[in-house]
């Protein structure tokens, strides 16, 4: 079983070596666990899986692989260490549900009684204290209440159930998904360099101590927090056809201020010309002048460009192509400029990676941004990062 195990970890992309199975089995010989099946799962997830990206598809592996443990009993015979099912009743139950199991009979004479009664039933029960089915106080079933509990399909209703496995935590986690703020803030994180800065607030414990042995009496030291010292610079597009993603931007916006503390962000549509803005509602009114931010943000800033880059080449490539206003030059020669100014560049895009090949727009820039476009998934957004930290300015 456990050969197929890594054979299906390796078919659903998650990187399972001879070396790792090697380690499972040397945690199990030791007996570095408690023999239940959840904390196998924990034990088997922790040794395979090394990127969060990961961890739901493993949930869906493991459940693949070793369903039949907790469901599949009467319909194949799965070999379940008893010390291991009376290890979990000993953990999970109170004294009064012990007795109640005590009163149902022996383990075995449980099994040999739900055998018959999958032998004899014929067809649906819910509710009950006999036959096998939903919602009763029968031992057998599926959301019942009874401690001693065989679950025959379904998902437990009252968390007595084992197969922590299945419950899927981490669905939202699999790194071919578009994002919620918790992942963006996840992937985020990647584009961290932390400095000590401002005034000397947190005390430092390890000058401390050497301090006070040096001299004999207690000698406090203090110093800066550390910050995540980060610039970024955030250009998203707005409008038009990238109302569909406004709320997949707003997460990110929301992920982003709360992980870089020096960022500064600005509005643009389509593609970036000379004036871009802070706030929609004044995108005629109040606009800030390019030039000004290209001479005002240092080189070592971190720019991030969000927009499907979905237009007519034209208001790329020409002058006046724009669609709101009359641009003496054009797109492209400013995101020249930007790419120059900061070397660090990346565009995400929320369109899905597999139709920028029909996109003309698309393609002139990813072009111009160095190929550095990625889409706006858990994975492509962890590229970006990489991308950002591997160029210094």
């Amino acid at each position: 079983m456990f050969f197929n195990f890594v054979d299906e970890l390796r078919a659903a992309g998650i990187p399972a070596s001879f070396k790792e199975h090697l380690v499972l089995l040397e945690a199990l010989e030791r007996e570095v666990i408690e023999r239940t099946p959840e904390a196998f799962y924990y034990l088997a997830r922790t040794t395979f899986v090394k990127d969060e990206g990961l961890l739901d598809r493993f949930d869906q592996v493991f459940a693949k692989v070793f369903r039949g443990i907790a469901t599949d009993f009467g319909q194949q015979p799965v070999d379940i260490p008893e010390d291991w099912l009376r290890a979990v009743a000993e953990r999970y139950f109170s004294p009064e549900e012990m007795e109640r199991i005590k009163a149902l009979g022996s383990w075995d004479e449980i099994m040999e009684t739900l055998k018959q009664r999958i032998e004899e039933q014929k067809e649906r029960h819910q509710g009950g204290s006999k036959w096998i089915g939903t919602g009763g106080t029968s031992p057998f079933g599926h959301g019942g209440y009874n401690p001693e509990g065989v679950r025959i399909g379904g998902e437990s209703q009252h968390g007595r159930a084992v197969k922590v496995w299945e419950q899927r935590d981490f669905r939202n986690l699999d790194n071919t998904r578009e994002l919620g703020t918790r992942n963006i803030k996840i992937a985020l994180r990647r584009l961290r360099r932390f400095a000590r800065e401002g005034a000397a607030e947190e005390l430092d414990l390890d000058a401390t101590i050497e301090g006070t042995a040096r001299q004999g009496f207690l000698d406090i030291h203090m110093r800066p927090e550390r910050h995540n010292a980060v610039k970024v610079l955030l250009f998203l597009d707005v409008g038009g056809s990238m109302d569909p993603f406004i709320k997949l931007v707003e997460e990110l916006f929301s992920a982003a201020t709360t992980e870089f503390k020096n960022m500064e962000f600005f509005y643009f549509h389509n593609c970036l010309y000379e004036g871009v803005w802070k706030d929609n509602r004044r995108r005629r009114s109040e606009r800030t002048n390019t030039w000004d931010i290209l001479h005002k943000y240092g080189h070592d800033y971190k720019v991030i460009l969000v927009g499907d880059a979905s237009m007519s080449p034209y208001e790329i490539t020409h002058p006046g192509g724009s669609v709101e206003h009359f641009n003496e030059e054009p797109g492209t020669v400013w995101l020249q400029r930007l790419t120059n100014t900061y070397p660090a560049t990346v565009w995400l895009n929320p369109v899905p990676e597999r139709q920028w090949d029909y996109s003309q727009s698309t393609q002139i820039i990813k072009q111009l941004v160095g190929d550095n476009m990625f889409p706006l998934t858990l994975g492509g957004l962890d590229a970006a990062m990489r991308e950002l930290t591997r160029k210094k300015h």
